[in-house]
């Protein structure tokens, strides 16, 4: 018996305490479901009321931030007193003190938040996934989360702001409305905040949240979550397609999905180019043709028309700038890198689905708006008869103009047809379809953009859609180097971002053998919320010559420093055994060859219509590649002198 007296007594100790326990933690729960009522009431107690709401934005280029301050700015004027934040000037250990927050909310890398929210963004994951801290520490909350990304990256969009919509009902806040998404690549982003904004206006003029996620204004978010879904399902054929300057969003609600029909659309396919894009584009000098093609004057084909000298094209290769015509039959592209210079105002996309025109009609009409602004330079001080006249007649295009040329699924037909009329053709990829580029015929000169040497530097730079864009790349390379015509590795310098990959770079040398390398410093070409490049970013031309001259070196004769244009901050490497003879240069191209060997049908490699280079295009010559049957215009600048610090 005492024996078992004793044994007893751990046991009924243990029973009182499990007692003790379920007890208080059924106070404690009772307590807070009343406050969570009490919190989801209008009428809060005073004190409560007294704290102002919190307004944050989550922004990497800044779009986040300035719809923020637009929000920030309608809520002020009808008297509703919030405190606009950057979530790093704040400690989120405060969260749980409010009670109502509203957060504008971008996706940046691999679906994570920008830099400025990482610590916010991990507090809220830590805190909602720790079972210690429970689910009612926001209890007191109430909160709405617009999100801001780009469906053109598939699974991450608007991945921040729904994670944080689901930590924080974990964490036991209210929504007030489910995630609206705004996609800045399609449909109407300022349209859809609006709407979203409004319908935060009227929730705090007296909107209540009951059960069934429904707003004193009768808006039912329910049938508003079941919308989203829909539409998803509607454009699930289209996911991949993206219209960057449409300046666009989706709004969780039916009416939105409408908005897609402003596009245009023909036999179940949009048009590339939507009328928002068009206007866009058409500021900035673009001749559109078709739905998705364009052409555009470059400023060194005005600049050689009043023999102000050529472009670092006519120094390497010997085109003639005032005969060269710029353009693309896709404005599209797989890519949005951080020096873009149309700012991302082409669409982005990963295959063609959109409505295709014939290549001859492009063609045509190229030549056509071409020879318009041409025309425009007559009287212009420099132009004479002849070169107007030269230039009314073009012998290059150079299909770089912006997006991506060979997503166009008649670029072989586009290409024969310049060269039937023997116009050169200089074709630049962004190396993400290597399938494409082994099916291109003939190409007088082929470039591949080579904007990073690692993995790493090229997700950073280039920002891909792709998720295997470092295998694209790499194959886009290997099929480079079955390709018999003229090849070049085109490389842009971001002084602070990819000037130091000398060993990275000298990599890939094998991978695709190159006949020549170009080197460039980036051309800064203003603000933009897309990209933080400043003028610090921009490399001097004596950068690139020593990035140039190490690279080569690395090489160890395989490559060495060939041709330079000091105006373009462009430097040219060339392969050795094929383009130096008897220490003589053959980097220019005998264009009337070339367009012989297409006509032959037979085959032929880039030795066959090379020609020599002037001694003033050559590495090192005084003339630092001008031309010197042009005329030197140098402009007068008068820039502000900075005050002694």
């Amino acid at each position: 018996m005492p024996i078992m007296s004793l044994s007893s007594v751990p046991a009924r100790l243990t029973l009182l305490a499990l007692l003790s326990a379920t007890t208080f933690y059924c106070l404690y729960k009772s307590r807070r479901l009343k406050n969570l009522k009490f919190s989801l009431n209008p009428k809060t107690s005073s004190s409560t009321s007294s704290r102002k709401g919190k307004l944050f934005f989550i922004s990497q280029t800044g779009t986040s931030k300035a719809l923020a301050r637009r929000l920030f700015d309608l809520l002020t004027s009808n008297n509703f007193e919030f405190e606009l934040l950057d979530p790093k000037d704040y400690e989120p250990e405060d969260l749980p003190k409010e009670t109502l927050v509203l957060v504008i909310a971008s996706t940046w890398e691999d679906g994570q938040a920008p830099a400025n929210a990482k610590f916010f963004t991990n507090w809220l994951a830590e805190s909602a996934d720790d079972f210690r801290v429970g689910s009612l520490l926001l209890s007191q909350c109430k909160f709405a989360v617009f999100g801001v990304g780009s469906r053109a990256y598939g699974a991450t969009f608007n991945a921040v702001a729904r994670d944080m919509a689901k930590r924080m009902r974990g964490l036991g806040a209210a929504e007030i409305l489910p995630v609206w998404e705004g996609d800045v690549d399609e449909g109407d982003m300022d349209e859809v905040f609006d709407a979203w904004s409004g319908k935060i206006v009227k929730f705090l003029k007296g909107g209540l949240v009951e059960n069934g996620g429904v707003l004193a204004n009768g808006v039912d978010s329910e049938s508003d979550v079941e919308s989203v879904e829909e539409t998803d399902e509607e454009d699930n054929g289209e996911s991949d397609i993206v219209d960057l300057e449409d300046i666009a969003g989706k709004a969780p609600s039916k009416r939105s999905a409408k908005v897609p029909e402003t596009n245009g659309t023909s036999n179940g396919k949009k048009n590339m180019v939507t009328p928002v894009i068009r206007a866009s584009l058409e500021k900035q000098g673009y001749k559109i043709i078709g739905s998705h093609s364009g052409v555009k004057i470059c400023r060194w084909t005005k600049s050689q028309l009043r023999g102000r000298g050529g472009c670092y094209k006519h120094s390497f290769y010997g085109i003639e700038s005032h005969r060269c015509m710029e353009a693309t039959p896709s404005l599209a592209c797989a890519n949005k890198c951080v020096f873009c210079w149309r700012h991302h105002t082409n669409p982005v996309g990963k295959s063609w689905q959109w409505n295709m025109d014939d290549p001859l009609e492009i063609v045509n009409s190229a030549i056509d708006q071409h020879t318009k602004m041409i025309k425009q330079m007559k009287g212009v001080p420099g132009v004479t008869m002849e070169r107007l006249m030269e230039g009314l007649s073009p012998r290059h295009c150079a299909l770089s103009l912006v997006g991506e040329p060979i997503m166009y699924p008649e670029i072989n037909t586009l290409v024969d047809e310049l060269h039937h009329r023997r116009i050169s053709t200089f074709l630049v990829t962004n190396a993400q379809f290597p399938e494409k580029i082994k099916m291109l015929n003939p190409i007088t000169q082929l470039y591949v953009s080579v904007d990073a040497g690692t993995k790493e530097s090229l997700k950073a730079i280039d920002r891909p859609l792709f998720g295997d864009f470092w295998e694209r790349f790499l194959d886009s390379l290997t099929s480079l180097k079955d390709k018999h015509q003229r090849t070049v590795y085109r490389l842009t310098l971001v002084k602070g971002w990819n000037t130091e990959d000398i060993e990275a770079y000298y990599n890939l040398f094998a991978i695709g053998k190159p006949d020549f390398v170009e080197i460039k410093g980036v051309t800064y070409c203003g603000s933009s919320a897309t990209s933080k490049l400043t003028m610090e970013n921009v490399p001097w031309h004596a950068d690139v010559k020593a990035f140039s001259e190490a690279l080569a070196q690395r090489s160890q004769g395989e490559y060495e420093v060939a041709c330079e244009h000091v105006h373009s901050c462009c430097v040219l490497l060339a392969k050795t055994d094929k383009f130096k003879i008897n220490g003589q240069w053959f980097t220019w191209i005998d264009y009337e060859k070339f367009h012989d060997l297409v006509a032959s049908g037979k085959p032929f490699d880039s030795k066959d219509y090379m020609a020599a280079t002037p001694s003033w295009a050559v590495y090192g010559a005084d003339e630092g590649g001008f031309d010197p049957e042009q005329l030197r215009y140098k402009k007068e600048r008068h820039h502000r002198v900075k005050p002694n610090q």
